[in-house]
């Protein structure tokens, strides 16, 4: 599906990150989006998927040449909801120690910080996921469901924020949430159902 809905969900392309796993999972729960790196088509939007994998400077600096920071704080200020994916949920953060300290999106308070060395490093494979708060974004599961992680750095931000975490080495957010800004640090399409039924609980906050 790549034309705009009613809703008008774009899915960010800015060329940090494969996409088609999550594509493919959109299209399982039959959710329409428009894929686009354009400012003016994710101005229009009326919901935003962030995704992302790799480093957060790298993808920092591909936000700001395709002139798109500026437009998702707008976003995010006017109530639009923007659903940040792994590195993307990251972002969506103040900062990151990751090479350098480097300024995110800023539209969470909290900082990236580097996984404890104290576990092996990625934390890759299936975390069961911890509920904190009650949020309709986990209406379709259930609690110490299993989702699947790939990352080396985790965010470091409020209570109030985690809607759901997990246990490795630390307390690693899975689920944030600030009012229109959600994030998942895990890959909920990667994640079998449980993922599927996390993109449908987002799907019916936006419809």
């Amino acid at each position: 599906m790549s034309s705009l809905n009613k809703t008008q969900t774009v899915i960010i392309d800015y060329g940090v990150g494969n996409i088609g796993s999550l594509i493919s999972a959109l299209d399982e729960i039959e959710m329409a989006y428009t894929l686009s790196g354009d400012p003016e088509v994710i101005e229009a939007a009326t919901n935003i998927i962030l995704p992302g994998v790799g480093a957060f400077t790298a993808a920092m600096d591909k936000l700001k040449q395709l002139d798109l920071v500026a437009v998702l704080k707008k976003k995010a200020e006017t109530g639009t909801p923007i659903f940040g994916i792994c590195l993307g949920m990251q972002l969506l953060f103040e900062s990151s120690e990751e090479n350098r300290l480097c300024a995110g999106l800023a539209l969470i308070k909290g900082t990236v910080k580097q996984i404890p060395a104290t576990v092996k490093i990625p934390h890759m494979g299936w975390n069961s996921l911890d509920f904190h708060l009650e949020d309709d974004i986990l209406k379709n599961n259930a609690p110490n469901d299993y989702v699947y992680y790939v990352h080396s750095y985790y965010v470091d931000t409020e209570a109030d924020n985690i809607v759901a975490s997990s246990e490795y080495g630390v307390k690693i957010p899975g689920i944030v949430r600030q009012g229109n800004i959600i994030g998942m640090q895990f890959h909920p399409e990667k994640s079998s159902d449980v993922g599927l039924n996390l993109l449908r609980a987002f799907k019916e906050l936006i419809i």
